[in-house]
């Protein structure tokens, strides 16, 4: 969201600053991350580095999330897609999105899905009889810390590469994610919308179709 803290309080959004998600090669994984761990990177990369995050919460959930590239209000929204959708295939009232099974969504780098598998490695070795869940033997106790709502997980420590996990709104569903750029086409946020509010105003609860 382009808004300020004060502006999104009159709108009854409250903001969450998670942290800062560490992108080693810029490809970004906007997924669930318990039920599509190997999801494809989105289409457009953006440089590495570590850029914050930011919870926005409405009623008692996450309304959106959203990752911060470069300062500034963005010129104009543009679907995310994965290699080889082409939104002009889509139909009215289509959108593509990532599906959640586990009521989570989650950003980090392409390159971290290795160090998840790394670490279900280790924890197997620790446990070599009994079967591994990353979020009971892993992600909940980092999730627990936030009362469930939001984690900054770093799958191996001491490595480069951590996730941002946050719940998806109401829970499972379909969602779609936006590049916010700027009037020069470059990346200024990603934001996950998960169909909370409307127009970006808490005041009201919208209806459920």
């Amino acid at each position: 969201m382009a808004l300020s803290d004060t502006e999104l309080s009159g709108r009854s959004i409250g903001a969450i600053h998670m942290g800062n998600v560490e992108l080693t090669s810029g490809r970004i994984v906007a997924a669930d991350p318990l039920a599509q761990p190997d999801r494809p990177a989105l289409a457009r990369t953006v440089a590495p580095g570590d850029y914050p995050v930011t919870l926005y919460q409405a009623f008692g959930r996450i309304a959106a999330a959203s990752m911060r590239f470069a300062e500034g209000k963005p010129d104009r929204w543009e679907l995310a897609v994965l290699p080889g959708q082409d939104p002009a295939t889509l139909k009215d009232g289509e959108i593509f999105g990532y599906p959640v099974d586990a009521g989570l969504g989650c950003y980090m780098d392409a390159d971290t899905l290795d160090l998840i598998g790394e670490r279900e490695e280790q924890v197997q070795a620790q446990k070599p009889d009994s079967d591994v869940n990353y979020y009971d033997d892993v992600l909940a106790s980092d999730l627990d810390a936030n009362k469930g709502i939001y984690a900054l997980h770093r799958p191996v420590a001491g490595k480069k590469g951590n996730v941002a996990v946050f719940w998806s709104g109401w829970g499972d569903g379909f969602y779609p994610v936006f590049w916010g750029l700027d009037k020069d086409g470059r990346a200024l946020v990603l934001l996950t919308d998960f169909s909370v509010v409307e127009n970006a105003d808490g005041r009201k609860e919208p209806k459920l179709q």
